[in-house]
């Protein structure tokens, strides 16, 4: 959001391979007395995953973002605590993950903390703060979206990059050498760690873009891919995420003069029928009803049950024009979407109601992007009560809003389970008793058929959304064995490893090693089997949307 609008209306999984190559890079450059802008690796980790582009929005499921934080500021310096919220800490982290958060993207400003013309130097504490809290949410194995986030606002004080600047030569200059340095600083952290190049660039003037304007915002984010590639390593190969003018939705799919920058420098391995770019964009339509300060519209939907408190616009026709209209510019073409800010504030001193409809809101923003195969990321600034986004107590950690939080990850989680060999889909035949054998079928519509995907870091439990039985492998070691259901325990017979196995996905279970397998059986009623690892496509699963 725009600093005018945040003012208003916004205020364990460890890599030590991983932390030890990013220590060896600084010390290196202490040690040689090199600037970090200079160093670059060489070849991608051993422990870098590539992921295709349905791979990437699966994994990265519904996100939140860490907001009014590490893009808040004083008098033109970046300070976390100058917008009302405690420093970040990893039990914060912690707590929604265990909400059922798979990404978290953490706003970035620079401003005056970058330095002088030509190295145009990041003061290395704040460089070194961000990656404190990059690392909170990393090693407990979240994918995390970090920005150049309050520096392309005209109202913010300190901004340089600007679109409508007349200086454009020294802004391009000073834009490459900090995302230099921070590309740099996490070029060894492994695939999920994503770029995202600014935040809601504009001139500030709400309409129609200005076309010599908008051919900048174009030139930053040519450079920003270009000189992340350039540093090479991981980052010759990790997604890179970018947004169109003011992350305006119609500014971005039509005929307002957004370009895709070209990809020319990026890692050989990955396949050449597959993008590494994303696309940004942000969604708070009705903004009378997701961000307008005053009690007039609380309430959204069909559902809504007082038409004088619903918005003339923006309900759930508008919102699925919304995200079909970029499916069919990106998504089609290999580029994933990412809704990297949506949700509506709390309105509840004037509409007792409020919150369900911002459940409702919430769920059919998930609902609608995973449809058209995009990422969600819900907007929370920290503040909570009368106008506030958040989620969580960032004090107590308290979780605030359960109903939206349970609405997201409701909307989410659920998919089918798709043999990649026969097309059956793995079905609980509606079986309830403890250790009765999972089974196999053609496709329906059933809930048998539906499966919640609980996350837990590094492995999922798999609910069935008709009788709450889990996938368990019963402690069978034995190829061909039948893979069971059982209700919820703590066994890692319920735990399982999804690995991207090329464009699909093989299971795996924690506590026996063998991975479900349909077993060539196009019967439907068939049992679901385990076998140990092969490269047969028995073995390969694809999630589906219900």
């Amino acid at each position: 959001m725009s600093r005018n609008l945040i003012l208003s209306a916004k205020m364990s999984v460890v890599r030590p391979f991983r932390i030890f190559l990013s220590a060896m890079v600084v010390l290196f450059a202490i040690v040689t007395g090199a600037s970090p802008a200079v160093l670059s690796a060489t070849s991608i980790t051993a422990d870098f995953t590539q992921l295709n582009a349905s791979q990437i929005v699966f994994e990265m499921g519904a996100g939140w973002n860490l907001g009014n934080q590490l893009e808040a500021s004083l008098s033109g310096t970046p300070n976390e605590t100058a917008w009302g919220n405690p420093a970040v800490t990893q039990t914060l982290i912690q707590k929604v993950k265990a909400a059922g958060f798979k990404t978290i993207r953490i706003p970035v400003s620079y401003l005056n903390n970058i330095g002088s013309a030509p190295n145009y130097t990041i003061n290395s504490a704040w460089l070194n703060r961000v990656k404190t809290v990059v690392d909170y949410a990393y090693n407990e194995g979240l994918y995390v979206i970090i920005n150049m986030h309050g520096d392309g606002y005209n109202s913010v004080p300190g901004s340089w990059s600007l679109v409508n600047s007349s200086d454009q030569t020294t802004i391009r200059a000073k834009y490459q050498k900090v995302w230099q340095q921070i590309a740099n600083t996490f070029v060894n952290y492994d695939e999920h760690l994503i770029f995202e190049s600014m935040n809601e660039e504009f001139d500030g003037t709400y309409g129609t873009p200005n076309p010599a304007y908008y051919s900048n915002l174009n030139a930053y984010n040519q450079i920003f891919v270009d000189t992340v590639r350039q540093t090479g390593g991981n980052n010759s190969a990790r997604w890179l995420l970018i947004p169109g003018w003011n992350t305006n939705i119609d500014y971005t799919v039509g005929n307002y003069g957004f370009a895709l920058p070209t990809d020319n420098y990026r890692s050989s391995t990955i396949p050449s029928s597959e993008k590494r770019i994303m696309i940004s964009v942000h969604y708070y339509s009705p903004w009378d009803f997701c961000g307008e300060e005053s009690g007039t519209i609380t309430q959204w939907g069909a559902t809504a049950a007082n038409p004088s408190k619903k918005s003339s616009w923006g309900q759930e026709d508008y919102l699925d024009s919304q995200l079909k209209s970029t499916y069919d510019k990106f998504v089609t073409q290999g580029y994933p979407v990412v809704v990297g800010e949506f949700g509506s504030i709390d309105k509840t001193a004037f509409d007792s109601t409020n919150n369900t409809y911002r459940a409702a809101f919430a769920k059919a923003v998930v609902s609608t992007a995973k449809k058209y195969g995009s990422v969600p990321v819900y907007w929370d600034n920290g503040v909570n009560g009368q106008y506030g986004f958040g989620l969580f107590d960032r004090s107590t950690y308290a979780v605030t809003q359960p109903g939206i939080i349970n609405a997201i990850m409701g909307a989410m989680n659920t998919y089918k389970m798709k043999n990649v060999t026969t097309g059956m889909f793995i079905d609980g035949m509606g079986r309830t008793a403890d250790g009765s054998n999972a089974g196999q079928w053609s496709s329906s519509s059933s809930t048998n058929q539906q499966w919640v995907m609980e996350f837990y870091g590094s492995y999922y439990k798999i609910k069935n959304a008709a009788t709450g039985l889990y996938l368990d492998g019963m402690y069978r070691t034995t190829a061909g064995s039948i893979c069971a259901q059982w209700s919820s325990s703590t066994s890692w017979n319920q735990q399982w490893v999804l690995e991207p196995y090329g464009g699909n996905y093989r299971i795996k279970n924690s506590s026996t090693g063998l991975y479900l397998d349909g077993g060539g059986s196009t019967t439907n009623g068939s049992d679901l089997k385990q076998w140990s690892s092969d490269p047969g496509t028995n073995l390969q699963w694809q999630f589906v949307n219900p």
